[in-house]
């Protein structure tokens, strides 16, 4: 089926390649388009709609007992407007080298996204690569003799034709300077976290208020951002540092000094882009505990968890942290998906949104006006 009055907006047939770190994610994005397409096929919205099974093209990973490693497509894609997706950060995939089993990092997943541009061979149309959790986005500025890994592998990807990048939450989106000519989009999940947290606050006593606190001075804009939807006061943590000594990288922190309105029986929430080990959010919500806080709440894009949830579930055991709200955008285990405290963000449906409208060179600004959904949705 096929419009000639829609043609110069249709980017050629879908295809959507999910590597093994995000294949969850993609089959549920997969689900979602096949369903939203025949909706848009039966009303006529868009001129060009794909009939197919399936989206997802059908890949191979290989790897070599040595750690090198190849990746086939296994079908043509000649034409066809190609989405890869993959999760930098699904330390849960595994192979076997040397006889023992290693976990891939970012550095792999990163070389396997490269590898699948390399396989396409120039034969699909165009090329976006959706990364949820930019790789190397913690690496984006130089102080002083040190690599600049992210803006480094951008340049790498348009080198290698990729046309569009999609990211979400980047730690610092001035990165996007380095590849000036690639479209680059940087999303935020702050509606589909909003709509998690308002279903839960609804059920709560009506007589409380909440307060958005920031874990630092880098995560200001974030907070002001969603106590100004959500029409609620903002406070602000400082880390106090030893810029004497480096441990793992870093300065230690020595303090988190506070600052903003007293907090005695207000509902908290705790707005950041990230949770590595969780230390300071939880240094945090014990300070705010020790000042009279009523609930202490974290919202979250990525919950990597890199030291375990053992003091999690001890914190929210003594009553100190009450929700950890997070998206799906990055690898899971299953002990936090079954932790009390923990409440997954879907984003399944956003991005084969995103998806959907890049493919027709439709405007992504209906999908990501947060504050006018969430003022309809508090309303």
């Amino acid at each position: 089926m096929f419009d000639e009055s829609q043609s110069q907006e249709f980017n050629g047939e879908l295809g959507i390649i999910a590597l093994k770190s995000c294949k969850a994610l993609g089959e549920q994005i997969d689900s979602y388009l096949k369903s939203k397409r025949e909706d848009r096929l039966q009303s006529r919205e868009f001129g060009v709609v794909q009939d197919e099974k399936s989206y997802l093209i059908d890949v191979e990973e290989i790897r070599f007992s040595n750690g090198e490693g190849k990746v086939v497509i296994k079908e043509s894609v000649r034409g066809k407007d190609i989405f890869i997706l993959c999760d930098i950060g699904n330390y849960s995939c595994t192979y076997d080298m040397f006889g023992f089993v290693n976990h891939m990092g970012p550095d792999e997943h990163f070389q396997d996204i490269k590898r699948v541009v390399s396989a396409l061979n120039g034969r699909a149309r165009r090329i976006t690569v959706i990364m949820p959790l930019l790789y190397e986005g913690r690496q984006h500025r130089r102080k002083g003799r040190e690599s600049l890994d992210c803006a480094l592998s951008l340049q790498e990807l348009e080198r290698l034709g990729v046309n569009n990048i999609v990211s979400f939450d980047v730690h610092d989106p001035n990165v996007q300077n380095a590849v000036p000519l690639v479209a680059f989009q940087n999303l935020y999940p702050t509606y589909q976290i909003v709509k998690n947290i308002i279903k839960d606050y609804e059920h709560s006593s009506a007589e409380k208020k909440m307060i958005v606190i920031s874990p630092d001075t880098g995560a200001m804009d974030r907070s002001i951002y969603y106590s100004s939807l959500l029409g609620c006061d903002v406070g602000l943590f400082y880390k106090r540092r030893d810029y004497s000594k480096v441990v793992n990288g870093k300065n230690p922190i020595v303090q988190h000094e506070y600052m903003g309105r007293d907090v005695t029986g207000l509902d908290i929430l705790i707005a950041d882009d990230m949770i590595a080990s969780g230390q300071s959010v939880l240094d945090i919500a014990k300070e705010l505990k020790e000042r009279k806080a009523n609930s202490v709440n974290v919202a979250t894009t990525f919950g990597l968890f890199t030291s375990g949830i053992d003091t999690f579930n001890e914190y929210y055991k003594q009553g100190l942290i009450d929700k950890v709200y997070c998206t799906n955008l990055t690898y899971i285990p299953d002990n936090v998906l079954n932790a009390k405290w923990f409440r997954k963000v879907d984003m399944s449906g956003f991005l084969g949104n995103i998806i959907h409208h890049l493919n027709f060179d439709r405007s992504l600004t209906p999908l990501t006006d947060d504050a006018g959904k969430i003022k309809k949705l508090i309303k």
